[in-house]
């Protein structure tokens, strides 16, 4: 088997992930709930991960890296936790449904919602940012966006979008999934307010892991409240950050495992395990650009982007090439819509959607030579 659906989730984890995982098991407790070494020794656990996630995101305080399930869960969190009627908000067409819909759902509550739509050639996928500045109302409460397409891998620049939303006094929360891990990001220095990741994509750590910075001084009402360790006899869940929005027992043994993947990202380089991944995705992007048949969707100007390639082969539907590439070549890739509607929308590939290839620093120059071939002869063969 060929893997290239890394944008989804990593297959090949870090031996020392694997380790991490495996030894929690038989050494953590429950964190915050006893006095007891293996309580202690999930509390340390956690508190390592969120010193590592700190640093890798050069947040201020560790107590500002609040842990979930995943990256819908911290955008969940955040999207209804600083939202109210009557607010407005800019996003874009780039959107995953992780922001999609728990925007859609404040907008039945009486949120107002605008989309940045693209520019230039519409295959590119090119965000137009400087529509911001006129899409800006009074009533604008904040700028959500994600750091990256996961779909044509475009990268949105946050630096710019967060002078643009702090100039104006707007909140600006960012949807990490695709890029936490692999792009540098700098929380203080993009003026990012609220930070939502995932843990087993670029992040090298396993399902059910992810979390989200928020920004000293900035409050965010929890997605869901209950035990938490501390201040039992309160009415109310506790408002200091990280416990404010970690309700119940958090992930010990998940979390020992993102901790070990961010460790592995800091020790070896995160640019050099990006660099491995775009020569790769540049190889393969290279070999089927130009091939009759072949539509290649987003922009290769630039190496700034994440290392996924989507791409269509005539008029066939993504969900028929991805099976042929799986039954035939033994390549995994993701076709369809990839839970990015208004992307597709504004691609003009809704009824055929599209085949992603996303590649890791575990990936091969031969795999993404085999990739080649095979995309060169189902596209010869239609």
């Amino acid at each position: 088997m060929i893997y290239f659906d890394s944008a989804a989730t990593t297959l090949g984890k870090p031996e020392s992930v694997v380790r991490a995982v495996t030894e929690s098991f038989g050494e953590l407790g429950n964190a915050g709930r006893g006095a007891c070494g293996a309580s202690l020794a999930a509390s340390r656990t956690i508190y390592s991960g969120r010193c590592l996630l700190a640093e890798l995101f050069h947040a201020e305080d560790p107590s500002r890296i609040a842990f979930t399930s995943n990256a819908t869960e911290s955008l969940n969190t955040a999207i209804r936790g600083l939202l109210n009627p009557g607010d407005h908000v800019i996003t874009t067409v780039l959107e995953h449904n992780s922001v999609l819909r728990p925007l859609y759902s404040m907008e039945d509550q009486g949120v107002h919602l605008s989309f940045i739509g693209l520019k230039g050639e519409r295959e590119k996928g090119v965000p137009d940012l400087d529509a911001i500045p006129g899409l800006i109302r009074p009533e604008t409460r904040a700028v959500v966006c994600t750091h990256a397409s996961n779909l044509t891998g475009n990268l949105v620049d946050l630096t710019r979008v967060g002078r643009m939303a702090h100039e104006r006094g707007l909140l600006f929360i960012v949807d990490a999934a695709q890029t936490a891990g692999i792009f540098p990001i700098d929380v203080q220095a993009m003026q990012i307010d609220v930070l939502c990741f995932s843990g087993h994509k670029g992040l090298l750590g396993p399902q059910g892991t992810g979390g989200l910075y928020v920004r000293p001084g900035l409050s965010v009402r929890p997605l869901k409240t209950g035990g938490s360790g501390v201040q039992s006899f309160l009415r109310h869940h506790p408002e200091e950050m990280p416990t404010a929005l970690e309700a119940g027992t958090l992930n010990g043994h998940g979390i020992a495992g993102l901790a070990a993947g961010v460790r592995f990202i800091l020790e070896n380089g995160m640019d050099a395990l990006r660099r491995k991944e775009l020569q790769l995705m540049r190889r393969f992007y290279d070999g089927i650009r130009g091939v009759p048949g072949v539509r290649i969707y987003g922009d290769f100007a630039s190496d700034e982007r994440c290392p996924t390639v989507a791409m269509n082969i005539g008029n066939y539907d993504s969900g028929e090439v991805a099976d042929e590439l799986a039954s035939r070549f033994g390549i995994c890739t993701r076709p369809g819509a990839h839970c990015a509607p208004r992307m597709h929308e504004a691609l003009g590939t809704v009824r055929q959607g599209a085949v992603r290839f996303s590649f890791s620093f575990t990936n091969t120059g031969d795999e993404a030579d085999a990739a080649v071939r095979a995309v060169r002869t189902l596209a010869e063969e239609g």
